[in-house]
Parts: C-alpha cells; structure tokens; sequence
C-alpha cells in the first residue's frame, strides 16, 4: 500500500542577481540614490550657531532644527508632519503608484548601494551567479571578502551616522576612537548597522514582498487613471525570438522578443509581463531593459512605460481628477498652517494656575488679594529675561515677582513662581478675568498672553 506524501508548504526564498542596465530611469534612480544618502551622512556634520543643525536631543528633550528648536510641548508639530507626509504618500501614490519604493524608500536606495558594491568585487550578473556555484578558491574567497569588508564597513558607518542625529556626532567620533561610547549609544549604533547590513545585503526584495505594509495596500490608491509600470500586451503578444532581419509582422509576431531582460533587471524578481504585482516597486529598471531592446532591433519604445490602464485600454487619461484635487487642496492647507504656525511660534510658555485653597484675602487698605503660581517656560537655547505683566482690572497690581518684575529664566529651562495680584475693593467685585503677560527683554517680539480669573467680593 502507498504512502501518501506530504508537500512542503515553505519553499525557500531563491536568490535573486539583478543585472546592471542603463537608460533614462537608471540614471534618475543613481541621482535619487547619491543625492539622498549625500544628504543623510553629510546633515548631521553640519553646524548651525555654534551648535550641530540637525540634532535631536532625546536626554534634553530638544529637538534642533537648523535654526529652531522644538520642545516636548510642541508635539502637534509633529504629528501634523507625519499626518502631511501620510498624505503626500497618498498623492503622489495615485498620481504615479510607487514612485516613493522604486526612487526614495530608504530600502530601495541602501540596497542599490549594496547592490553596486556587490557588482564592483564579484563582477556582472553571470559572473556573480557562476561565482556562487564555484568551489571554494583563493579567487572566490578574495571577491567575497571584499564584498563583505565594504558592506560591513558601510553598515557601521550608517549606524555611527544614524546615532549622530541624537548624540551630536563630533563627540560622538571623540567616545568611539578614547573607548569611552556608553553602552546604549554603542547598542543602538551596532544595532543599525546590523539592521542595514541584513536588509540591504541580503533580505533586499524580501523586505518589499512580505514585510512593507505599504505594498498589501497600496490597491487601495490605485484607480484606472493611476501611472504605472505596464507591458504593452496588444503590441508585444506573440512574442518570441527573431533575427533582426525578419519582418515579424509577416512572421506573425509581436514586438516581444522573449529575451527576458525585463526579468533579469528586475530587483524584485518579477516578470512585468504577467501585469501589475505587488512586488512591483516601480524601479522602472525594465523599461531600460526593454527600451534598450527596442533601439536594437529598430521597434518604437514603449513596449513596457509609464501608463494607466485607461492608457493601455486606447481611453483618455484624465491626470486631473477629484482625488487629487482633494489631495492637493489638503496638502497645501496642511503645509501652509504648518509653515505659519512655525513661522509664528513664540518661543516661550505662559502658565498660571489660581490657588484654589482660598477665594480671595481682604488686606489693609480695602485691597483684595488673589494668590497665583506662575510657570515661565523658555523654549529658547539661551537664558532669558522677561518681565511679567498683569491687567485687565483697573489698578491691578503683581506682587512677590523682585524689582521691576523682571525674571530669568535658564535656556529650556522652567521657572515656577508663587506670585499675588491685588486690587482695591472698589475695582474688585465677583468674578473677573483678568491677562498675565510675559514680554522678553531683548526682543519685544517674544510676548505671550494667559487668562485667568480674579475673584472677589459679591456687588
């Protein structure tokens, strides 16, 4: 009696050998990938009033950018910069698809790095994969090497950066060559690196196909009217091979010539031919290789192009469509309001709170009295004078702040202040809103304004 067999439900991931190709996108992708980790590795170097310009002090709880400097208070801003940024992916998503995975993803621009290092120490694409399938050699070990000193070189170069834009790297690069990098610094710079050199080196496509969220949704974005990476099926259908020579018209042929080099560059794997896949980042490296194609045997480009499926299906494209009105109307509203709230920030912090253990004290001389606790924030890097105010009832005075109400108050520092406000019986009757105000001393512009209440005897 047989056996049943049993089929395995895993099937190891098979390795993938992109291979180099140049054209138009290449060249767009090389400048997308130089220009933004040019920007990553030299932003952190940069110093902005004696101070690095980009840091985030996680320990001080301050953020520097350039020449402001955020607080924990100022949360909204951040999360009004993820919200824009959400929405821009959206934009740009249903504009022209994976436009952010094929030129600007952080995955796809260090695995294109590796990419190229790999191609520089083992050669071509058959070279790599004959150097894989070769024994063990004093040829093969120098190549892998090689490779291998680069990536991990480069992959602690990356951690080192990373760790730069939340301990100010100078001193970082000082800790690091005297031994003495603290223990969560050290963990979180090897921890990078080690996340770049694994995603980068050799999950690479596995990262896009199984554990980016934004590939299972990005259907969603898409409509008919969507740019995307598609193969031109009423063209290229049937393919298959032929000299130059041959009209394949005649022949009954397509434009296709099956030479599989849209397969061979892909980075990801896939076949264009089959349609539009999940897998597709829209690297657009297989209309380089098809384009490349076409100029060889004298067809028209375009076999494989950025199109919509109203494109593909000979109907009008209509680029301009409620959606992205919508989108783009939300977008500059979102950006605007950010640009003006920031530009508009007051870089100080006004909190007053009334003793609730008393209504009001009656003193000498028919005044009223009204105890209050005053919270002066500098959200400044420098210390700072301000002299506090008060109004709003007529002959309202502070009391118990010093000589001429003047305070000083640390760079990001608090002060908190138990401060009186008093006012004769005649202008002191129930309950009255009164404005405690705090005005910088070098910059009249620097002002802020709390309210509050004063209470006083029943009318």
């Amino acid at each position: 009696m047989n056996k049943p067999q049993s089929a395995s439900m895993y099937e190891s991931a098979k390795k993938i050998y992109p291979r180099e190709i140049g054209g138009r996108f290449a060249n767009l992708s090389k400048i997308a990938t130089i220009t933004l980790l040019g920007l990553f590795y030299a932003v952190p170097w940069l110093n902005w009033d004696e101070r690095q310009a980009i840091l985030f002090d996680l320990p001080a709880r301050k953020f520097h950018l350039v020449g402001l400097t955020l607080w924990p208070q100022d949360f909204p801003y951040l999360a009004l910069l993820l919200i824009i940024a959400a929405l821009s992916l959206f934009f740009f998503t249903a504009l022209a698809g994976r436009l952010w995975c094929g030129f600007a993803c952080p995955q796809t621009v260090w695995t294109e790095i590796f990419i190229w290092m790999e191609q520089w120490t083992e050669g071509t694409r058959s070279q790599r994969m004959k150097l894989d399938k070769a024994p063990w050699s004093w040829n093969k070990l120098r190549r892998k090497g090689s490779k291998q000193f680069l990536w991990i070189t480069f992959s602690m170069w990356t951690g080192f950066t990373f760790v730069g834009y939340f301990t100010p790297i100078r001193e970082l690069g000082t800790e690091i060559i005297t031994l003495q990098i603290g223990g969560w610094t050290l963990f979180w710079g090897l921890f990078y690196g080690f996340a770049t050199y694994g995603n980068a080196g050799y999950m690479r496509e596995q990262v896009c196909k199984y554990m980016c969220p934004y590939a299972r949704f990005q259907s969603a974005m898409f409509d008919k009217d969507t740019l995307i990476i598609s193969y031109d099926e009423d063209r290229g259908e049937p393919r298959g091979g032929r000299k130059r020579s041959v009209d394949h018209k005649e022949a009954g042929l397509g434009d296709c010539i099956d030479c599989q080099l849209c397969v061979q560059v892909c980075p990801t794997g896939i076949d264009i031919r089959e349609g539009l896949q999940y897998e597709c980042i829209a690297c657009a490296a297989c209309i380089d290789a098809c384009d490349s194609i076409m100029d060889k045997m004298d067809y028209p480009r375009g076999l494989v192009r950025y199109t919509t499926e109203h494109g593909m299906q000979h109907e009008t494209t209509h680029v301009l469509r409620p959606r992205m009105f919508v989108y783009a109307t939300l977008l500059l509203l979102l950006v605007t309001g950010l640009v003006t709230s920031m530009a508009t920030r007051t870089p100080i912090i006004l909190d007053v709170i009334r003793d609730r253990n008393s209504l009001y004290r009656e003193l000498p001389g028919d005044m009223i009295e009204n105890i209050y606790t005053i919270k002066v924030i500098n959200q400044s890097d420098k210390a700072r004078s301000f002299v506090l105010g008060i109004s709003g009832v007529e002959g309202i005075s502070l009391d118990g702040v010093g000589d001429d109400n003047v305070v000083e108050v640390d760079g990001g520092g608090v002060l908190s202040l138990p401060v009186r406000a008093r006012v004769h019986r005649d202008n002191a009757y129930g309950i009255m809103t009164i404005q405690f105000s705090a005005t910088a001393t070098d910059d009249e512009g620097v002002s802020i304004e709390e309210d509050s209440r004063f209470l006083g005897p029943t009318p």
